[in-house]
């Protein structure tokens, strides 16, 4: 189900059949270095990653993390950008990673407006954050081109990795 809609993307949810792709996407090189390695390597692993994040979030938030379709080369799928309610966080997480070669181009930034405006509109979100490693210099330059701010660190998951967390008031 397409959720939005931009000059050069459409913005979708992810199915079961999105596996081999978001099997491409999690172990490209910056996801691995500034989201981390997942475990995830083989087809069966990536349709359970989809079924039990992605699916479960639509279901359970009514939004989560969307498919990012490039127009011009025949909606192909080219990165991820969305929004997560993380039991560690106290407001929505939004998200987004691109297959490497769609990086730099401004579709993280286009497609994080459009997200962005889905959590205010559709979502009634008051705030967001993102959470971003401090290696990862263009995610944090885009969420500041975004109008987050810098509020802390944070370590949200289990591998005790600061992260810096940014927010944005809706």
């Amino acid at each position: 189900m397409i959720v939005a809609e931009t000059n050069r993307l459409l913005i979708s949810e992810f199915t079961l059949k999105d596996a081999p792709f978001f099997l491409e996407l999690v172990n490209s090189p910056h996801w691995i270095k500034f989201i981390g390695d997942q475990k995830t390597k083989t087809l069966k692993q990536a349709e359970d990653r989809i079924q039990e994040g992605h699916l479960k979030s639509y279901k359970t938030s009514g939004f989560g993390f969307y498919k990012l379709l490039l127009k011009v080369e025949n909606n192909k799928p080219i990165g991820t950008c969305g929004l997560i309610k993380r039991d560690t966080l106290d407001d929505v997480d939004l998200g987004f990673a691109l297959l490497p070669d769609y990086e730099g181009i401004g579709i993280g930034h286009e497609s994080s407006l459009a997200v962005i405006k889905l959590a205010k509109q559709t979502f009634k979100l008051k705030k967001l954050v993102a959470i971003i490693n401090p290696d990862n210099k263009k995610s944090i330059k885009l969420v500041g081109k975004l109008g987050f701010t810098y509020e802390k660190k944070v370590k949200p998951f289990e591998d005790d990795e600061e992260l810096l967390l940014f927010a944005k008031t809706l």
